[in-house]
């Protein structure tokens, strides 16, 4: 796994082989960035959360472009354990890791976000209801962005705060506002 830009670019971390996770590809990650330096500046105190954070690479990421604050909330117990590793290695004031549960931790958080980024198993049985979750908790900012990755199968379109699609290969990013 390695960052793609901003103070860390080019750092490269090893994910254990014994991992579950489906990180976000490099190729995927970089256009997905692309696109959010159109929608947001990370240097200018941006706050982000990091759902189903699995090996924490974007949130590594949106550390390393200059994001104020990243919480990233992961629930494997590796996969948390690694996310704080790497975060310690870096040495960062900047990261939130919490390892639970993303809907307990959606349900009670009282935070808002300028970002937030929902990478789920793609065979999770309730990711199609993450949005609504997002919206009804009040979890983004007046003109914040939020940005689910999912398979090829779901369709946001109609979704009363859909922004727009995108997709690089297998990988499929929508955006809402």
């Amino acid at each position: 796994m390695r960052i793609i830009s901003g103070i860390y670019k080019h750092r490269r971390f090893d994910v254990p082989h014994t991992f579950k996770a489906r990180p976000t590809t490099d190729f995927a990650k970089e256009n997905l960035f692309n696109v959010l330096n159109n929608y947001l500046d990370f240097e200018d105190g941006i706050t982000a959360l990091d759902l189903f954070a699995g090996t924490g690479s974007i949130s590594l990421e949106l550390i390393s472009r200059g994001c104020e604050k990243v919480v990233s909330v992961e629930k494997d117990p590796q996969h948390y354990a690694f996310i704080c590793k790497v975060m310690k290695e870096i040495k960062t004031d900047k990261s939130w890791t919490i390892r639970g549960d993303v809907f307990k931790y959606i349900s009670k958080c009282q935070e808002q976000f300028d970002f937030i980024f929902a990478d789920p198993p793609y065979a999770l049985p309730e990711l199609a209801d993450i949005p609504d979750r997002i919206f009804e908790y009040n979890l983004l900012k007046q003109d914040g962005l939020f940005v689910l990755e999912h398979g090829k199968n779901l369709n946001f379109e109609n979704h009363p705060h859909f922004s727009e699609h995108r997709h690089y290969g297998s990988v499929n990013f929508s955006f809402f506002r």
